[in-house]
């Protein structure tokens, strides 16, 4: 699954995962906290991710 910042348009794919954040490929949404925000914007954080699905 993929989410999206509604920001900066930021994707976080959980079969990635965001390494330079501390979260290894595979990490599942749920996993990420609440307070993480968006690396690429830092405005915005994770209840504001809207999701994408694997479309993208």
């Amino acid at each position: 699954m993929k989410y999206r910042c509604p920001n900066c348009d930021h994707v976080y794919d959980e079969a990635k995962g965001e390494p330079h954040d501390g979260f290894a490929p595979g990490t599942p949404w749920k996993l990420i906290p609440d307070d993480w925000a968006c690396p690429s914007c830092a405005v915005r954080e994770k209840p504001d991710f809207e999701l994408l699905g694997d479309e993208t």
